[in-house]
C-alpha cells in the first residue's frame, strides 16, 4: 500500500552527513520525496510502500551516520500526491524550533589517508576535513548549520569543492567546512626576526623551530597552543617559564598509539577513549620505559597523553617521508596561567612574549576552547575536564526544566543552559579570577543563546556571597528570580541528574572536595547529605577544624597540617615535616590565630585533610596548582600494601544532631606511624584506606536511618581515583549502588547542571 508522511528528527542532525545519508536509504528503499534541514532539525518528506516507510524510520532511529545522535523522531500522516524521485532541498531558515549544534571532532581515518598521499588533491592540505570530522561548534555564527552561517564564509568553494559539496554521494556532501589548497584557508610562520613564510614554508620553519628546542605556538580548532619539545628538558622548562606554569602537570601529544603506549600503560580502554572522535587528554601511569623530560609531569606516576586531532598537529608531528623532528610534543594551551585560551590573530602581540614563532592561519575561530580531560577508572570514563568534542553538546535532565541560566562555580568554571528535558553544559571557561575569563564567560553565555534558543527565565547561582560567578548572575538576572544553590547539594544533585534519578526518592550523597561554602559560613567539603532536588539533610560531617589565613592556608598544606596538629592537641615538634617548613616568625603568627581565631574559618574540608597529610607524610609542604599535596600523596599511596592497617576516624553527635567524624585520632595515628619510621607510600595508602572505610561507614548508618541505597560520590576529591575504585568496591560489596558523574566532572566544572535541577525544584 502506497503511503506518505513527514518525518522530523531532531538532535545533532546538521552538518554530520544526515542528508545524504537520508538520501541514500529512501533511494535503496524505492521512496521517493525530499529532506532538508531546518530549525526544527531534519525534516523529510517521504512516499513509498507502508513497510518500506517503516524500515526507513527505523533506519533513522537505529543506524544514523557515525557523527548523528538523534534525539527524537517525530512521524505524521501526509496525502500520497505521487512524488517521482528523492530530493536534497534548501535549508528552511524560517521555521520555528531547534536543533542541536555540532561538537568538534577529531580528523578521521579517510581524511587522514588522504593528508598522505601524495596523489589526492589534498595532500598535505592542513585543513583537510569531511562529513565525518573537523571543526563544528568553534566555526559556527549561528544555527541552521550552513557553510553561510560559519567562519568558513569568506573562503568561496572552487569548482571542484563545489562539485563534491553539491553530490550527495560525495563523503564532502554539505560538509560546511571543507575546502582545498585551491580555495581554503592558509598557514603563515610569523617570527620577529624573519619575513613571514606561507603554506608549506610555513610547515617547515614551524617544524624547524621545534627541532631547534623552542616553544612554538600554534592555531588549532579551538585555540593557540604552545608546543615544544617533550623530550628537551631547557625548552619545557622555558615554557612553563614563560607560561607562569611551575609545576602542574603538561599534556603530551603524539601521533599514533604506538607512541602513546611508549609514554604510557595504556590499557585497551584508555586506548579507545584515546582514539575517540573526541580525542580527550588521557592521563595514564607513565611506562617503565617513559623519556620525555622529568618536568612535563613531576612527581606524580601520571601522564596525560592525546593524539593529534587536526591535520594540522599530524603535519607539526611528520608524515611519512618528511625530515625527522620531535615525535612527543608538549602540547598546552596558549595562557598564561588563570587566564583564558588565546584564540584570534589580535592576540599575536601576546604570544610573542610566550612562543618563539607562531604557526596560525586565516581560518577565524569563534567560540575558543580548550581540549578536553579524561581518566579511566575501572573501564569506566571519567570526564574531568569537558570541553571540546563535547560542547555544545545537551545532558539530559530527568524531568522537564523551565528556561535556566545556571553560572557554575568560580573555579573550573561552565556555565548551562537548560529548558525542557536538554540542559547544554559549556565549555570550559576558567577560573573567574581574572577580568578575560568573566567576559569569555559573558560571550560564550551569549552565543549558547543564540544556538540553543534558550531565553532564560531564572538564574541560578551558587550561595557563597564572595563569588563572581553569582555577582554576575545577580548583575544579569534583571527582573528574573535568582536560585540560590548549596555548592554540595548542586554537586550531588548533578550526578543524580545524570544516573537519571528523578528525585521522587532521596540518595546518601558524599560531596568531598577542598572549598564550598556551607549553610552555616563555615568551609564544607566532606559532607554525608541525605539529598532530593528539593532539598537536602546534612547526616555527617568531617569535625571542624580551623582553615588558618583562608587562600594561604589551601596554598601551602603544612599550615593546614600545624592546625589539625594543634587541633589534635599535639605539640609542634620540630622533627615533623610541616613543622620544620614552617618559618619561626610565621609558626608563632599561626599559633596565634589558632588560639584566638583571628583569621580562621573553621573547614569540615576533606580536601583539606588530605593536604594535611600529604604535608606530615614529608610529600608536599607548598603546591603550585590546586589539588597537588592530594594528588602526590596518592601518587605514591597507589598500588602499596598497607599491610592490613588502616586509621580511624572517632565519631561524635554534634550540636545539629548529625554525625562528626574527628580526624584527631587519623592525626595522632599518622604522627605514630612516622615516629616508627613508617614509609610515607604505607602512611598514604592507610590514609586512603581509612577514608574508603569512612565513605562505608556513613552510608551504612544513613541506610539504617533512611532506607536508602543510592550513594552519590562527587566532589573534587573523587577524582583520586585510588579512593574512588575502592569506594566502589566496598559499597558494592555491601549492598550499595555507588553513582558518579557519567558524562560531567565530579568537580566544579559540572555544577551548573546540578544548579539546574535543584533551581528548578524549588
Amino acid at each position: 500500500m502506497m503511503i506518505a508522511c513527514r518525518v522530523i528528527v531532531r538532535g545533532v542532525v546538521q552538518g554530520v552527513g544526515f542528508r545524504p545519508f537520508v538520501h541514500a536509504t529512501a533511494t535503496e528503499l524505492g521512496l521517493s520525496g525530499s529532506v532538508g534541514n531546518s530549525s526544527l532539525g531534519v525534516v523529510i518528506e517521504v512516499e513509498g510502500d507502508g513497510e518500506a516507510i517503516d524500515a526507513f524510520v527505523v533506519r533513522m532511529r537505529h543506524s544514523p551516520p557515525p557523527l548523528a545522535r538523534v534525539e527524537s523522531i517525530e512521524r505524521e500522516d501526509l496525502p500520497p500526491v505521487g512524488r517521482q524521485g528523492f530530493c536534497i532541498i534548501e535549508t528552511d531558515a524560517g521555521s520555528l524550533g531547534r536543533t542541536l549544534a555540532p561538537a568538534d571532532v577529531g580528523i578521521c581515518d579517510d581524511c587522514l589517508r588522504e593528508l598522505t598521499d601524495p596523489s589526492d588533491r589534498r595532500f598535505r592540505h592542513p585543513f583537510i576535513t569531511c562529513t565525518n570530522c573537523g571543526p563544528r561548534f568553534t566555526i559556527i555564527e549561528s544555527l541552521p548549520y550552513d557553510r553561510a552561517a560559519t567562519t568558513m564564509k569568506r573562503f568561496p568553494l572552487c569548482a571542484h569543492c563545489a562539485a563534491e559539496y553539491a553530490d550527495p554521494s560525495d563523503r564532502r556532501f554539505h560538509a560546511q567546512p571543507i575546502a582545498c589548497p585551491e580555495c581554503g584557508p592558509t598557514l603563515s610562520f610569523v617570527k620577529e626576526d624573519m619575513p613571514a613564510a606561507t603554506g608549506e614554508a610555513a610547515l617547515l620553519a614551524a617544524r624547524s623551530l621545534l627541532r631547534d628546542g623552542k616553544i612554538l605556538a600554534v592555531k588549532g580548532i579551538g585555540g593557540f597552543h604552545l608546543a615544544c619539545d617533550a623530550r628537551d628538558d631547557h625548552a619545557v622548562h622555558q615554557l612553563r617559564e614563560r607560561k607562569h606554569r611551575a609545576s602542574k602537570p603538561l599534556a603530551v601529544m603524539v601521533r599514533d598509539m604506538r607512541e602513546a603506549r611508549a609514554q604510557g600503560l595504556v590499557c585497551d580502554a584508555e586506548a579507545g577513549a584515546m582514539s575517540s572522535r573526541e580525542r580527550p587528554i588521557v592521563l595514564v601511569a607513565k611506562a617503565s620505559g617513559f623519556a620525555l623530560s622529568p618536568s612535563v609531569a613531576p612527581g606524580i606516576p601520571d601522564i596525560g597523553i592525546m593524539l593529534a586531532y587536526n591535520p594540522i598537529q599530524h603535519l607539526l608531528l611528520g608524515l611519512p617521508g618528511d625530515a625527522a623532528g620531535p615525535a612527543v610534543l608538549v602540547m598546552t594551551s596558549a595562557n598564561i596561567g588563570g587566564e583564558p585560551i588565546l584564540f584570534s590573530d589580535s592576540d599575536l602581540a601576546r604570544l610573542g612574549c610566550l612562543a618563539d614563532g607562531v604557526l596560525t592561519h586565516n581560518r577565524p575561530i569563534l567560540m575558543p576552547c580548550d581540549d578536553s580531560v579524561m581518566r579511566i577508572v575501572d573501564s569506566g570514563r571519567q570526564l574531568l575536564r569537558r570541553s571540546r568534542g563535547y560542547a555544545p553538546l545537551p545532558v539530559a535532565a530527568p524531568f522537564d526544566v523551565p528556561p535556566t541560566l545556571a553560572v557554575g562555580a568560580d573555579l573550573k568554571n561552565t556555565f548551562c543552559l537548560a529548558e525542557g528535558a536538554c540542559v547544554w553544559p559549556s565549555q570550559h571557561i576558567g577560573d573567574m579570577g581574572d577580568l578575560a575569563v568573566i567576559d569569555s564567560f559573558a560571550t560564550s553565555e551569549r552565543h549558547f543563546e543564540s544556538i540553543t534558543g534558550v531565553v532564560p527565565q531564572q538564574v541560578a547561582c551558587d550561595e557563597h556571597p564572595r563569588y563572581r560567578s553569582s555577582s554576575l548572575a545577580r548583575r544579569r538576572s534583571g527582573d528574573r528570580p535568582v536560585c540560590v544553590v548549596g555548592h554540595h547539594h548542586a554537586h550531588v544533585a548533578s550526578v543524580m541528574g545524570e544516573n537519571g534519578r528523578d528525585g521522587s526518592e532521596p540518595v546518601l550523597g558524599m560531596a568531598f572536595d577542598g572549598t564550598g561554602y556551607g549553610a552555616d559560613g563555615a568551609v564544607w567539603g566532606g559532607e554525608l547529605l541525605l539529598a532530593t532536588y528539593k532539598g537536602c539533610r546534612r547526616l555527617a560531617h568531617l569535625e571542624y577544624v580551623p582553615l588558618p589565613g583562608g587562600d594561604a592556608g589551601v596554598e601551602r598544606p603544612y599550615r593546614m597540617a600545624l592546625a589539625h596538629l594543634w587541633h589534635a592537641g599535639m605539640d609542634w615538634d620540630v622533627d615533623l615535616a610541616p613543622v620544620a617548613a614552617c618559618p619561626p616568625r610565621e609558626r608563632s603568627v599561626l599559633l596565634h590565630q589558632l588560639e584566638t581565631g583571628f583569621g580562621c574559618v573553621d573547614t569540615s574540608s576533606m580536601g583539606r585533610l588530605f593536604d594535611a597529610v600529604s604535608s606530615l607524610a614529608g610529600v608536599r609542604q607548598c603546591v603550585d596548582y590546586e589539588a597537588q599535596a592530594a594528588i602526590e600523596l596518592e601518587g605514591i599511596s597507589r598500588g602499596v600494601d598497607s599491610a592490613g592497617s588502616r586509621y580511624t576516624f572517632d565519631w561524635m553527635q554534634s550540636d545539629d544532631d548529625s554525625w562528626t567524624a574527628d580526624p584527631r585520632s587519623v592525626i595522632r595515628a599518622v604522627v605514630g606511624d612516622l615516629r616508627a619510621k613508617v614509609p610515607a607510600d604505607v602512611i598514604g595508602a592507610r590514609f586512603h584506606e581509612s577514608v574508603a572505610h569512612l565513605v562505608l561507614e556513613w552510608a551504612t548508618r544513613g541506610r539504617e536511618m533512611a532506607g536508602v541505597d543510592d550513594v552519590v560520590l562527587t566532589g573534587g576529591v573523587f577524582q583520586n581515583p585510588l579512593l574512588l575504585v575502592r569506594v566502589c568496591v566496598l559499597l558494592g560489596d555491601a549492598g550499595f549502588t555507588p553513582l558518579t558523574g557519567l558524562e560531567l566532572p565530579p568537580n566544579d566544572g559540572g555544577l551548573a547542571y546540578g544548579q539546574v535541577l535543584v533551581g528548578s525544584s524549588s
